[in-house]
């Protein structure tokens, strides 16, 4: 703008430069956007990876998954997460006293306790347990009756809803070895209504939909076989993939450790996309053994982990978080792609 301009528009220099620099933070701030909406678009070109060789819902948080012998059985896909109809994966979780959750990182033989579909609910199992049936049709929404219970998952403050004294009971009985002291609770909504995880908030592309049910971050984690596969090479005794505790366990065509640290979108089948949202940094949870829910004593497989895969983050990473961005059906031997660049 030249002077004569500015002089008839009474405006001085130093205002001239303002509005110049508004404008370019303007489009600064319009750029950005684009940049990070451009990055977010689903992929018109997928390249094959391998094939989805195991899929894994676990019912009750820190217990063992549901045992599925159909092998054609298809899993629905939806915001909540992986399930087959009623069938969710983390919709139960156990509470204290306190009302705060508990794990199989604090009690391993959790591990041992196996929930098994039956019509309209599951039956729980656990080793010197009578077995124990629960009905889906007694479970109740929230605020009735005064069955609602304020939790949190990690942080992440929420309400749950109990599911009744006699698998309280059962469920301290087993964990406990005592009649009391915990509570089986159960995850009442139709949609996502949990907060992001506050150490997940700086990754990008994460949303507030991809909290999922009684998840400890998103509703969807997938295990590449081989990243398994390489770290068994380096420990004393190999660990079962299950120790992970994924939905997803990826056989790759031509295995290559660690290649999902650079996907940032999975399909799986024909319909079913998810975003990669973020790494799985890993607790102590995968260093209990799923098959005599002992951990074990030199802190393996966390500890050779922490060696090579620490990276910036407190815990060493394997593994990825997933959002959903299509539902869909998926199964066993489903072809998995990722984004052709």
């Amino acid at each position: 703008m030249n002077s004569n301009l500015s002089n008839s528009l009474g405006l001085s220099n130093k205002t001239l430069i303002g509005v110049g620099v508004g404008l370019v933070a303007a489009g600064t701030a319009g750029y950005l956007v684009y940049r990070h909406l451009h990055r977010d678009l689903m992929p018109i070109k997928w390249r094959r990876v391998g094939t989805l060789q195991q899929i894994h819902i676990f019912p009750v948080k820190s217990c063992a998954p549901l045992k599925i012998s159909d092998q054609q059985q298809e899993y629905d896909c939806d915001l909540l997460g992986i399930g087959i109809d009623s069938w969710r994966d983390r919709k139960f979780m156990l509470i204290n006293d306190n009302n705060e959750m508990i794990t199989a990182r604090g009690y391993p033989h959790m591990v041992h306790i196996q929930p098994k579909q039956i019509m309209n609910g599951l039956l729980f199992t656990a080793p010197g347990m009578p077995d124990l049936p629960l009905d889906f049709h007694h479970l109740q929404s929230p605020g009735r009756d005064g069955k609602d219970v304020r939790t949190a998952v990690w942080g992440v403050s929420l309400t749950v809803m109990l599911c009744g004294t006699q698998f309280d009971t059962w469920f301290s009985q087993f964990i406990l070895k005592k009649d009391t002291g915990l509570k089986l609770v159960y995850y009442p909504y139709s949609v996502p209504v949990r907060s992001t995880n506050p150490r997940l908030k700086h990754m990008p592309f994460l949303r507030q939909t991809d909290s999922g049910t009684l998840n400890d971050a998103t509703s969807y984690m997938l295990m590449n076989l081989a990243s398994i596969a390489d770290l068994n090479t380096r420990l004393k005794q190999p660990v079962d993939p299950l120790q992970f505790r994924g939905n997803f366990e990826l056989k790759m065509d031509v295995d290559k450790p660690y290649a999902e640290d650079d996907w940032q979108w999975i399909r799986i089948g024909d319909d079913a996309v998810f975003r990669v949202v973020a790494p799985c940094t890993r607790c102590i949870l995968p260093n209990i053994n799923v098959n005599t829910a002992e951990r074990n004593v030199d802190g393996e497989p966390l500890k050779t982990l922490r060696s090579y895969r620490l990276f910036d983050y407190p815990s060493p990473a394997l593994g990825i978080h997933l959002g959903l961005r299509r539902p869909g059906n998926v199964k066993t031997n489903d072809i998995v792609y990722v984004e052709d660049k």
